[in-house]
């Protein structure tokens, strides 16, 4: 299990427990709903495991909006 810090750039920071084999999808779906529909690629279309990429337990995130 890891902890990760989402922060959406509009005040709010989430702290998120996952497993390091969910994906970023996972991750996102995590975030509150009114960052996550206007954050970046649909969770749906994102399927890489946290382990396979470069997000570790305690890191902060932060998330962009198109």
């Amino acid at each position: 299990m890891i902890e990760v810090v989402l922060n959406d750039r509009l005040g709010k920071k989430v702290r998120a427990k996952c497993n390091a084999d969910d994906t970023i999808g996972d991750l996102k779906k995590l975030v509150p709903t009114r960052s996550a529909s206007r954050s970046g690629t649909p969770s749906t279309r994102i399927t890489s495991p946290l382990r396979t990429t470069e997000i570790h337990d305690g890191m902060a995130l932060e998330l962009y909006y198109n």
